[in-house]
């Protein structure tokens, strides 16, 4: 299966009131562990770098490159899209260019013109080459990438702007945030995400899907969500096998220190969490 772009796959879901889940890279235990999820599930998938994760790993080409022929490389023939996520104004340039499939014009922290003229200028070079687009009103709690959010809610009326420029799915603020949720968080704004999904048939995207409970972000799908973003939970699990392997001694045992088995737990705790959130995001099998 070739890398596809995000349209059908996210229409689909819209209509079908399910979400396919995004997934965050970092390197090549990353991508493997959730390509494995989604060839095991038999269920679309969408891969994301951040532009600092693209920066770690070599550039947005090698990004690209790398999740392309671990594709061949693996025999995936789950659809799996190519996503830059939180791209500003050149980043997602860059990967229109190097041939993303899919790009995040993220501008809520400009003026709301600035962010709404970009918007259609990245919706212009983007569809020409057949490429999703993804935009962003209204700020996500937390920091992304050096861009911090206080975790604002989406204006309905700038969201119907943002919307009306074609993008193919819009992020919303509905008190979401990235990274660990604090104790005190009072949960997601659904009287906000009603407003916002009756007012745009457009696919919403939910950003900081980690931490989040399980009935939550169902109810949330159920509204009008088709997109969950995923990457702490990732990173949190990777760590916690990681720890474990090593305070075990398991390291220390024969060639336990091989990367290629110290990294292996963790790598399966990426890849059994992706499963899960796919089974709670009610991602359909590929038929």
């Amino acid at each position: 299966m070739s890398i596809v772009n995000g349209k059908g796959i996210f229409d689909a879901a819209r209509s079908g009131h399910y979400a396919v889940g995004a997934f965050n890279t970092n390197n090549l235990e990353w991508t493997r562990a959730i390509l494995a999820a989604a060839q095991e599930t038999n269920t679309p998938i969408l891969i994301q770098t951040s532009m600092g994760a693209a920066k770690y790993m070599g550039g947005y080409e090698l990004c690209l490159n790398l999740v392309q022929q671990t594709v061949k490389s693996m025999g995936i023939t789950v659809p799996v899209i190519m996503h830059l996520d939180h791209g500003n104004y050149e980043a997602a340039k860059e990967c229109i260019e190097v041939g993303y499939t899919s790009v995040m014009f993220d501008g809520h922290d400009l003026p709301f013109e600035e962010n709404l003229e970009k918007t259609k200028e990245i919706v212009a070079l983007a569809h020409a080459k057949d490429i999703t687009v993804e935009a962003e009103v209204g700020s996500i709690g937390g920091e992304e990438d050096g861009i911090i959010g206080e975790g604002e809610l989406a204006d309905v009326e700038e969201a119907k702007k943002i919307a009306a420029t074609g993008v193919d799915y819009l992020a919303c603020g509905i008190g979401n945030i990235h990274g660990k949720y604090p104790a005190n968080w009072k949960g997601l704004h659904f009287d906000r995400l009603k407003e916002l999904a009756a007012e745009i048939a457009t696919p919403l995207v939910l950003h900081g899907g980690s931490g989040i409970p399980k009935e939550q972000i169902q109810k949330a799908i159920s509204l009008g969500v088709s997109k969950v973003n995923v990457n702490t939970e990732c990173q949190l699990a990777f760590a916690d096998a990681t720890r474990k392997y090593i305070e075990a001694g398991k390291d220390l045992e024969g060639k336990g220190y091989d990367p290629r088995k110290l990294l292996a737990p963790g790598t399966q705790a990426i890849t059994d969490v992706v499963k899960e959130r796919i089974d709670w995001f009610g991602t359909p099998e590929v038929k």
